[in-house]
């Protein structure tokens, strides 16, 4: 980085910290308000895990100006695209699927094969990479927040997780509203408020992903060591909220 960025970039990582102290000391709904309201445009972008559809709710039953958006990655669970259209109704809301390119999927078929994401750390980062990163760019394209489902409880990777960063590669803010929310606190929201989460939480899948590429999780394993199994990197990602090299390179 040159002394120049550095400089421009003193700003916004200013602006952060002073948000990140302000969300620590509100409820959801209050963060949430609070950031809507900052100005520019600002996207949630939903998995439709059971955190996300926390923060789904509360977006739509405040009917807070936030656009909602996914990744519609093609190779889903049915069960979560099925939740899609249930959230939609429920909260009377807006999702806005974005989805990869054809032309990507076929030139990463051409090169790895369409499950190549199997036989190497870089094939799956390449498919990460076509089928989320490229499609979750142009979700954030013109946006000034980020609002994630981002939690601390969920890997050791994430156990630093602020309520607000700088995002100094997509140049935005960041924001983690339930970076302080542990699993118990997020099943009590969802038991009291009725809010639509995908069965397959209930069949052993804490995180969900692709179908390919998540499992089930075994009894005292983390939330996520069902993603990616097959890898042997604990602290692996597939590039969203984690600047991975191979990833990022597969985006561009």
């Amino acid at each position: 980085m040159t002394v120049i960025n550095t400089i421009a970039e003193e700003g916004p990582i200013a602006e952060a910290e002073a948000l990140n102290d302000k969300l620590a000391g509100l409820d959801l709904a209050g963060r949430l308000s609070l950031v809507s309201g900052l100005g520019g445009r600002v996207v949630f972008t939903t998995s439709l895990g059971i955190e996300d559809q926390v923060i789904s709710a509360e977006i739509g039953t405040h009917r807070l100006p936030i656009d909602v958006a996914t990744l519609q990655t093609g190779r889903l669970f049915a069960e979560t695209l099925s939740l899609i259209t249930e959230t939609e109704s429920q909260y009377d809301i807006k999702i806005q699927r974005y989805e990869p390119e054809k032309a990507d999927i076929d030139a990463y078929a051409a090169q790895y094969g369409l499950n190549g994401f199997y036989e190497s750390v870089e094939a799956r980062h390449a498919c990460c990479g076509v089928r989320k990163l490229k499609p979750l760019a142009r979700a954030l394209e013109g946006a000034t927040i980020w609002i994630t489902g981002l939690r601390r409880g969920q890997s050791a990777n994430r156990a630093e997780t602020p309520f607000a960063e700088y995002d100094a590669e997509r140049h935005l803010l960041k924001v983690n509203p339930l970076a302080d929310w542990d699993l118990e606190a997020i099943k009590a929201f969802v038991s009291d408020n009725g809010v639509p989460v995908n069965p397959l939480h209930a069949r052993g899948y804490p995180s969900i992903g692709c179908e390919p590429c998540t499992r089930a999780i075994k009894p005292g394993e983390p939330e996520r060591a069902g993603r990616w199994w097959w890898e042997q990197d604990e602290t692996r990602e597939c590039g969203l909220h984690v600047a991975e090299e191979a990833a990022v390179i597969a985006a561009q």
